[in-house]
């Protein structure tokens, strides 16, 4: 390691691996001091393909890990030197690349063996010992390719419903959604359980805060961003920004001279 703090290289997915994978990132970091983190949640899956110290993630000690969806915050703490390449996963790139009903993966950290069995290590070693970071993330980039394309294959129903759910910013009704497909609701909390890990309301309440948080970001005032999408009030976003990101929308919001609003 070098100079303390983190640095990042991201990379295009492959056509190939578009549809699973919406972003991949090779990484460095390394901190005089150990460094907390709360992690979002976030309408994906995070899968990191670690070396190096190992992190506490979820109350526990992990290197390389992955896991599904959740509905609350993740905190994270950092104590030494890592590297290695995070992939953001779709809920359906991470259905295939697991191969397990997503349910069975909520608000959990799971350690990558777990996950992909014998061969993860190897696939983790095979990163480890390529030095470019461009290079590192083309292996990446294939080595997922490899293992989604073997994984289960998935109909197009949930991921057309997902994608109308993000369209919508996860103001969608459950009953439209349902009525779309021609299914029960059950029948398609169901199907949401298994390859997205969230029931349908839950999974809206996920998009409707990541869209919330970028307008933030964008300057969009709280109260505008709060209308904009669909929540009750203020204080129900600030409520909902508590739980899903420990944060609050005004500690997010830009303020002139990089004061922050109070919440």
């Amino acid at each position: 390691m070098t100079t303390p703090g983190l640095a990042m290289l991201e990379a295009t997915p492959s056509a190939a691996l578009r549809p699973y994978v919406t972003r991949l990132c090779a990484y460095r970091e390394h901190y005089a001091a150990p460094v907390t983190r709360s992690e979002m949640a976030m309408a994906g899956s995070v899968l990191i393909l670690a070396f190096g110290t190992p992190m506490e993630a979820g109350g526990q000690r992990v290197t390389a890990f992955g896991g599904g969806l959740g509905d609350r915050f993740t905190v994270t703490r950092v104590a030494g030197p890592s590297e290695g390449v995070e992939v953001f996963l779709t809920p359906f790139g991470a259905r295939r690349l697991y191969g397990v009903p997503m349910r069975h993966l909520t608000n959990r950290v799971v350690p990558i063996a777990d996950l992909l069995g014998p061969r993860a290590d190897l696939m983790v070693e095979r990163l480890a010992a390529t030095s470019s970071w461009r290079a590192r993330l083309a292996l990446a980039d294939r080595l997922l390719c490899e293992r989604i394309a073997a994984g289960p294959t998935l109909g197009p129903e949930l991921p057309w419903a997902w994608a109308r759910l993000v369209e919508s910013g996860g103001r969608l009704g459950v009953s439209s959604l349902a009525e779309s497909l021609g299914w029960s609701h059950r029948h398609l909390v169901a199907r949401f359980h298994d390859q997205v890990g969230l029931p349908p309301k839950t999974a809206a309440r996920v998009i409707r805060f990541g869209r919330a948080l970028r307008l933030l970001r964008a300057g969009t005032a709280p109260a505008e961003a709060a209308a904009e999408c669909g929540f009750y009030d203020q204080a129900h976003m600030n409520r909902e920004f508590r739980v899903l990101g420990d944060t609050t929308p005004g500690q997010i919001y830009p303020r002139p001279g990089g004061a922050a609003e109070a919440s």
